[in-house]
């Protein structure tokens, strides 16, 4: 069954359920359109989700200088995740019961499996933020997915930094790390690259030292960090506290500034990370980057256009299908192409409603620990970057 009809069918049990409770949109407030913002606002990725709720915020302030949506005034419903599937699933169902039109996040996969089919239950099109390959299909994504991440990482490895032995580390308690890092390790296989270590890293400790040992103890031309930037921040300042040969590269899961803040400066230079391209990357990006420091009086967060784009995607679709029924504006973003944001240019496949092509990119850290495109992998693999 195709993936439209599956999400349409879904929506519309949504919307008989919706209708014989009346437990769907905001029932108060009537000139609101209230959205939802869930993210990691609290706990070791708070950094991370308070960027990605100032993105939102932004976008709601544009839009409400004009209609807002469908002439109702956008409001930002803040929902912590904390990262954990369990506070997520009971932030969300607060915030459900509290009335809401729209939905922008999850970022955490491991959390968006648990609470994307309770959005989509009330009867709401998700814009997620998450990028494991099972929740292709939970609403949409201007994100990557790890389909289109791990080719990215295995050419950067091969064909950037010619590697021909990777140690892996992956945190196993995240649906994203563990999916991501058994991608890349079948993907450097079939190129015939040996992984010299397949290494589990638990995420919460104070130190992996111990960790880094064992990576490293086969010699491997490159580390590779499947965890998130609290743990890959650490990793990398390790390895350079102990003057390790290999080079470390951390994925996309560590790409944020808490990863710079984490590591150090010193560290972080000597660690690329998988990610997408920084605020200031995306052509054309001046002026919402000049927005966004008037209004917060700082720089966007790594993830803030991503949301402040969500937000401007979900209603574009709203004016496009002329409502915001669940079926009907399911119909409207399925058929995107050619959509402008400050990410770039967004095409919806319709069979999973992810954004392609993907924006992968490998990002440097400069010396002033401002995170940036990486220009020598740009040329390497002729990136147009």
């Amino acid at each position: 069954m195709q993936r439209q009809t599956r999400f349409a069918i879904a929506l519309c049990l949504a919307v008989l359920a919706l209708l014989a409770t009346g437990c769907g949109g905001s029932d108060e407030g009537l000139d609101e359109f209230r959205v939802g913002l869930e993210a990691p606002l609290s706990g070791e990725q708070s950094l991370l989700g308070k960027g990605m709720l100032k993105g939102a915020q932004l976008a709601a302030a544009q839009l409400n200088e004009g209609d807002g949506i469908l002439g109702r005034q956008v409001r930002i419903v803040p929902i912590d995740d904390a990262a954990d599937p369990a506070t997520g699933v009971k932030a969300a169902r607060s915030a459900i019961a509290s009335g809401l039109d729209g939905i922008v996040g999850p970022y955490n996969s491991g959390v968006g499996i648990k609470t994307l089919p309770l959005y989509i239950d009330a009867g709401l099109v998700p814009i997620r933020l998450t990028s494991d390959d099972s929740t292709s299909g939970l609403g949409f994504t201007l994100q990557p997915m790890t389909y289109q991440i791990a080719p990215v990482a295995s050419t950067a490895l091969t064909e950037w930094l010619g590697a021909q032995t990777v140690a892996i580390a992956y945190d196993p308690t995240q649906s994203y790390t563990v999916s991501v890092s058994t991608a890349l390790k079948e993907s450097l296989e079939d190129a015939g690259v040996e992984v010299t270590a397949y290494q589990e890293v638990q995420p919460g400790k104070r130190s992996y030292s111990g960790t880094v040992d064992k990576l490293v103890a086969g010699e491997p031309d490159v580390v590779y960090a499947a965890v998130y930037y609290p743990e890959g921040g650490l990793i990398a300042k390790e390895m350079r506290e102990a003057e390790v040969e290999s080079q470390c590269i951390a994925d996309y899961a560590s790409y944020d500034t808490g990863f710079v803040e984490t590591a150090g400066v010193a560290a972080a230079r000597a660690c690329p990370l998988v990610g997408v391209p920084t605020p200031e990357d995306f052509v054309g990006a001046s002026a919402k980057v000049a927005r966004y420091r008037k209004k917060f009086g700082e720089d966007p967060g790594t993830w803030s256009p991503y949301t402040y784009d969500s937000l401007q995607f979900l209603a574009y679709g709203a004016r496009k299908a002329d409502d915001t029924a669940p079926v009907k504006l399911g119909e409207a973003l399925d058929g995107v192409s050619g959509w402008k944001g400050w990410t770039g240019s967004v095409t919806i496949d319709p069979d999973n409603g992810n954004r392609r092509p993907a924006t992968v990119v490998i990002v440097e850290t400069d010396a002033k620990g401002r995170l940036r495109v990486d220009r020598a992998w740009a040329k390497a693999v002729g990136a147009p970057y």
